[in-house]
């Protein structure tokens, strides 16, 4: 991350696919009829959420990110909303228990090994009630680079290199949140298409955004002849999780309900 944001006018031109999912993570805090004083967000990059807030949502963003040159970027921009900035690992949050009324991550989280441990630390981090808000790369994305490469490496080397990332599966996140004690979850997914010339247009891009592989044991290079051979869809996965409180909503007894489906809907029913 530092050496992508360090290069500072590439790593603008790509913030494309950032500021879009900051702008859809602003949308679902939107919709939550509460105004904020403070919001911290977990892997705040380069400021992409902060363009995307105003201060009818919140006073105050605190930017949380480890990279400082990342989290320093734009020192000079400007913002609806007041912003600081600390450098923190996101993976390892140090808050105060229950001070925080909202924590929010958008397209951090899939570089997370522990994520379990990361939610834990933000569920004792929120009050009572209070509510995180998550967006991450997941599914089957860069389905189609991925495949071009597996093929490219069949054919030219007989195996299969490990060329991106491993990413959660959507079906893994609510486990993850019910795990981390956080309840009342929603998890959806989002595809984000982006067109691009070559695989190397894709490939460059991803550099630029700092996501490149991080597999320890990956191989440092791509030869020629599988990157002739082989030629992007982001699928974004967005969570919600509140803290428990006695105030939310909770699901009756089982059988203590009064009135029967088949009276409802007109229709003759039969005890099994």
């Amino acid at each position: 991350r530092d050496r992508a944001a360090s290069r500072v006018a590439d790593s603008r031109e790509v913030d494309y696919l950032r500021d879009e999912v900051a702008a859809r993570v602003a949308d679902r805090l939107l919709d939550i009829k509460r105004r904020y004083h403070t919001v911290v967000e977990l892997g705040a990059g380069c400021g992409h959420l902060a363009k995307a807030v105003d201060d009818d949502m919140m006073d105050k963003l605190v930017m949380c990110e480890m990279s400082p040159h990342a989290l320093n970027r734009d020192l000079d921009a400007t913002y609806d909303v007041a912003v600081s900035r600390q450098v923190m690992n996101e993976e390892m949050p140090r808050f105060d228990d229950e001070s925080l009324d909202a924590v929010v991550s958008s397209l951090s989280m899939h570089w997370i090994n522990d994520l379990p441990g990361m939610l834990i630390q933000v569920r004792k981090a929120l009050v009572p009630d209070g509510v995180f808000i998550g967006a991450m790369l997941g599914g089957d994305s860069l389905f189609e680079l991925r495949s071009s490469l597996q093929l490219a490496d069949v054919e030219r080397d007989g195996g299969i290199a490990a060329r991106v990332s491993p990413l959660t599966d959507t079906r893994d996140v609510g486990s993850l949140l019910n795990r981390a004690g956080l309840t009342l979850s929603t998890v959806d997914l989002d595809s984000i298409v982006v067109n691009y010339p070559s695989m190397l247009h894709l490939i460059s891009d991803i550099n630029a955004m700092g996501e490149g592989n991080a597999v320890v044991q990956r191989l440092p290079y791509i030869k020629r002849d599988t990157l002739l051979a082989a030629s992007a869809i982001y699928k974004v996965i967005y969570m919600i999780g509140w803290k428990p409180d006695p105030s939310q909503p909770k699901p009756l007894p089982r059988g203590s309900g009064e009135a029967s489906l088949g009276d409802m809907f007109d229709t003759k029913s039969q005890k099994l």
